[in-house]
């Protein structure tokens, strides 16, 4: 078996007798692209500050690349970090920063300039050296502080929310270039974000953390699809919950009572009738059609949103409870969608159920 780039061992870190991080136990591979994911006070930005030294764990052990990290102080170890506020000197010009560490290790002049002049290819600032941090736009500071962190050649590049203060446009244009710099340079990027949207479009693996420990860790379709519990189901995009009771199997599906009618869901272990149980869709399967789905339900539609390519539905079902429906708006599109106080049938396929028990 390959032996992973970084291995955290039942990392635990507390702080004043509160668990920052409780027991996480996870392995990196080397060039792969792993997202921390979680609301804030998740422990997402601590474990990352003990992959680089910046805390001590409380217990457990931090491996990166076969060396125990115990001992090694953060301006020794194999990796770098990119901090949310990029951390740029504003006395320094753009080559300054870039040459910042590597003077701090001694290398020979001829070197630095040749590897600054490297990272400014590789973030496409070229002609930029001579500027200062207060002439440049904000995703160009993004790119000083890449080229800054990655001067080194890391093993492995921790970043901390780096797109954060960015407005939304110019965000998606960094996911993009984040991403492809990543393929092209096969380091492991590890990276921290509360934005769900963002951890699915750059990350191969993605670890949703909740109180400190990891709630749920795969790939971001199989954590999308098939989420291991309410918090992740709720947390990872917008998921319709349903609360209820098993009553039986159909097949591949499970029967839950809920609001008054069975509904199907797929779920991943057998549950006993009788149990409390929860099914999860997400508001893309559902659609308005009384007839052609296993699920179905009837409701008053009590909010709508038009946001663009999308129109965002809220169903009144009844009891307080609302489920959300999500219809795409395309040009020519001669379906009428259902307007504020109309009462609908909804329905979703049993495969788009998840189960959940916690």
């Amino acid at each position: 078996m390959t032996q992973p780039l970084i291995r955290i061992e039942g990392v635990s870190k507390s702080f004043g007798g509160t668990a920052a991080v409780a027991g996480v136990s996870l392995d990196i591979a080397a060039g792969e692209f792993f997202a921390l994911l979680g609301p804030s006070g998740c422990g997402k930005t601590t474990l990352l500050r003990l992959l680089a030294g910046l805390e001590t764990p409380s217990g457990g052990r931090i491996i990166i690349d076969g060396v125990d990290m115990a001992a090694v102080p953060p301006w020794r170890r194999p990796v770098n970090t990119v901090f949310q506020s990029y951390a740029l000197f504003p006395h320094m010009t753009v080559a300054g920063n870039i040459a910042f560490g590597l003077r701090q290790d001694g290398l020979p002049r001829a070197e630095i300039k040749q590897r600054v002049a490297e990272m400014l290819d590789l973030v496409q600032l070229q002609g930029y050296g001579d500027r200062k941090p207060n002439q440049l736009s904000g995703g160009q500071r993004q790119r000083v502080a890449l080229a800054r962190s990655l001067a080194k050649r890391p093993k492995a590049l921790l970043l901390d929310e780096p797109l954060a203060a960015l407005d939304r446009k110019l965000r998606d244009q960094m996911q993009i270039e984040l991403a492809a710099l990543q393929r092209r340079l096969g380091l492991a990027f590890i990276f921290v974000t509360h934005d769900q949207d963002e951890a699915m479009a750059l990350a191969s693996r993605i670890a949703v953390m909740r109180d400190g420990h990891i709630e749920q860790l795969g790939s971001p379709r199989a954590v999308y699809e098939t989420p291991a519990s309410r918090f992740v189901a709720d947390f990872l995009g917008r998921a319709n919950v349903l609360g209820g009771r098993v009553a039986g199997r159909d097949g591949p599906f499970l029967l839950v009572e809920a609001q008054g009618v069975t509904l199907r869901a797929l779920a991943p272990v057998d549950v006993p009738p009788g149990n409390e149980a929860w099914l999860a869709v997400r508001p893309e399967n559902i659609t308005f059609a009384e007839r052609g789905y296993a699920n179905r339900m009837t409701g008053t539609v009590a909010a709508v949103a038009y946001v663009g390519g999308l129109s965002n539905f809220e169903v009144e079902i009844g009891g307080g409870l609302r489920l959300r429906a999500t219809v795409a708006n395309r040009a020519g599109d001669t379906a009428v969608h259902p307007s504020l106080g109309a009462e609908v049938h909804i329905s979703w396929p049993g495969e788009a159920g998840v189960l959940l028990t916690r």
